[in-house]
């Protein structure tokens, strides 16, 4: 990278922080083979004052999705699992499922199969309170949450059971609708496997690559460096005559500290959202999702993977050439498209195997080049990789329901310039 990018980027990172857009961020950028750019900003925890270094650990959130496309294509290539088979041959529960419609539940008319898992074309929803769809699959996650840490807590295959038995928002494949597919893909890796999904991970990925920060939870030894999650308070929503917040006045539950002072501030959040446990503790509930933590070497190594054709550092063939090539391109129909379209800020993207796809440049919204590939997660952290200029762009951000916003974009625009 050009060292005006660099001292351009180092510039803007800080400007994030002291704007308390952030408690935090970090950047590693690699183009070929050449050593990482790494840099970073801010703190990793504010009441500890613990800075952001480059072996800070983050909860990843849906930035999970890509490894888990990846897990279920490793059985895919090895014969084991096929695109077309339902999920009711691996939990019965899905043999039945009905369709909500305004006359009410009808049977679907298709069963779900792992292509549409792998394709968010399933009709499983996240929770929400518009369908019953949303709502039935709100009160697994409602249960989910009541038994975390408790030694009834609930497991990746109980789960996915009880999404079976949850109205589905659409007919299988004949739609497209961000959701609970991955989870449940989750779970048909375990049962197609005959491992744990953490364990199957390991074995088939995180060991091979080296990527040995990166898992289901978080060892007491390494909770140091796990990054605390903050929400951003600006200074619009404070009351009156203050800049500061009172604990517990701002938020969700969940909501512990505040970092104050003048204008905006950034509050503690400790809930455990999508079941993941903000502590980074030990969790049945291994969510295919949302629920790997990781820090952005180890991501940097599972992105290289895929830029080279499946191949680690050390010459081992992890995913073969067609299937990376099967897993990096885009899948929808011209109808499930349209659905995805309405996703604001991915304009000229496809969607694909858990990932958006830059199909059209020309309509994007940000810098970069067709083909390129990736997702982010709940709290900010982000993955690019662009085959066109062989490189990978990833940001690691602890920011309560940030995703993919305006600051990402500036980022990256900065970085494929």
């Amino acid at each position: 990278m050009e060292p005006e990018k660099i001292a351009l980027l180092r510039t803007r990172l800080r400007e994030y922080t002291d704007t308390r857009e952030f408690a935090g961020i970090s950047l590693l950028y690699q183009e070929k083979e050449e050593e990482p750019v790494f840099l970073a900003s801010g703190y990793a925890d504010l009441d500890e004052k613990r800075p952001m270094t480059r072996d800070a650990i983050f909860h990843l959130y849906s930035q999970t999705k890509p490894i888990t496309a990846a897990a279920a294509l490793l059985l895919v290539q090895d014969g084991i699992l096929d695109l077309y088979d339902p999920v009711a041959k691996f939990f019965p529960s899905f043999a039945h499922q009905t369709v909500q419609t305004v006359q009410g539940p009808v049977p679907a008319s298709h069963p779900v199969t792992i292509r549409d898992l792998l394709n968010m074309t399933s009709g499983l929803v996240y929770p929400e309170s518009r369908t019953q769809a949303e709502t039935a699959t709100g009160e697994v996650f409602a249960d989910l949450l009541k038994r975390l840490g408790t030694d009834q807590a609930m497991t990746t295959a109980e789960f996915a059971d009880r999404l079976g038995r949850c109205p589905l928002q659409f007919d299988p494949s004949t739609d497209w609708q961000y959701g609970t597919s991955a989870d449940v893909l989750g779970a048909v890796i375990e049962k197609a496997s005959d491992l744990p999904l953490d364990e199957f991970m390991k074995e088939r990925l995180f060991a091979p690559l080296g990527m040995k920060d990166t898992d289901f939870s978080v060892p007491e030894a390494k909770r140091t460096r796990l990054c605390s999650i903050y929400r951003r308070i600006g200074a619009e929503d404070l009351p009156a005559g203050t800049g500061k917040a009172a604990s517990g006045n701002f938020g969700d539950q969940g909501a512990e500290s505040a970092f104050a002072g003048d204008g905006p501030i950034l509050e503690h959040y400790t809930g455990n959202n999508l079941g993941i446990r903000n502590d980074g503790g030990p969790n049945p509930f291994l969510s295919g999702g949302a629920g790997l933590f990781s820090t952005l070497d180890d991501y940097l190594l599972f992105a290289r993977m895929l830029r080279c054709g499946g191949r680690t550092r050390e010459g081992q063939q992890i995913l073969r050439p067609g299937t990376v090539s099967f897993l990096t391109c885009h899948q929808l129909d011209p109808v499930q498209q349209a659905s995805f379209h309405r996703w604001i800020g991915l304009d000229g993207h496809s969607y694909g195997n858990l990932m958006r796809v830059l199909v059209d440049r020309r309509q994007a919204g940000i810098l970069g080049h067709n083909g390129e590939y990736g997702w982010d997660g709940w709290l900010g952290t982000y993955f690019a990789n662009d085959p066109e200029i062989d490189a990978t762009l990833l940001l690691g951000i602890q920011r309560y329901d940030y995703g993919t916003g305006h600051i990402t974009r500036k980022i990256r625009n900065i970085v494929f310039s």
